[in-house]
């Protein structure tokens, strides 16, 4: 009896050992994009301006990655609380960005990005309702906000390319200086973020 107790033990220890990952693996998938849409949903719209980009590099492959002014840890330290990020070169930390509306807007085309007026450890509480705390992390002397890398599929890709071309007057083109963009996200109150759109001058492409 006690030899057929556990060989029918066993088979359902194996059965544990197979569903139990997957059932962790797929919750996953789906928590993440559940939190994606939250934040869609409950999350404030920020503007964020890019590091110069050369139009010619920009979307060479099916993905483009992107930098921001922010991203800079030497721009953060001259922000108020932003001492604290000067001996921190190699550390791996959370920190958070106080990103502030402009008062005014333009009239139409690209909206104007927000600017960076602080900078924090721990998550700042009640905020403005003209900021937004944007959280990043330190690697290395630069700041990563889960905002860097955007995929493009082929057709729109080869459209965004012509845009771009047709975006750039002739004297940045002969000159080859780079266009001004600006990313348009969604912050919620924790700083967790997701992008929606990029602007070139007065074109916006949806992510």
């Amino acid at each position: 009896m006690n030899t057929n107790d556990n060989s029918q033990a066993f088979p359902n220890t194996r059965s544990w050992r197979f569903w139990l990952p997957l059932a962790f693996q797929t919750a996953l998938i789906v928590a993440i994009p559940a939190q994606a849409i939250l934040i869609h949903l409950t999350g404030k719209t920020a503007i964020l301006q890019t590091a110069p980009v050369d139009p010619y590099d920009l979307l060479r492959g099916y993905s483009q990655t992107l930098t921001y002014d922010i991203s800079r840890k030497a721009n953060l330290e001259k922000l108020p609380g932003g001492k604290e990020l000067k001996n921190q070169n190699r550390e791996s930390r959370n920190l958070y960005v106080i990103l502030e509306a402009p008062t005014e807007q333009n009239s139409s085309g690209r909206p104007k990005p927000w600017k960076p007026v602080a900078v924090s450890t721990s998550l700042p509480a009640n905020l403005p309702a003209n900021q937004v705390a944007l959280r990043g992390r330190l690697r290395y002397g630069t700041i990563d906000y889960g905002l860097e890398n955007y995929y493009f599929p082929e057709d729109r890709r080869e459209e965004f390319n012509r845009d771009i071309s047709q975006a750039q007057t002739g004297v940045e083109r002969s000159q080859g200086k780079p266009l001004p963009f600006v990313v348009e996200v969604k912050v919620d109150a924790q700083g967790n973020s997701v992008p929606l759109s990029l602007w070139v001058r007065d074109r916006n492409y949806r992510f």
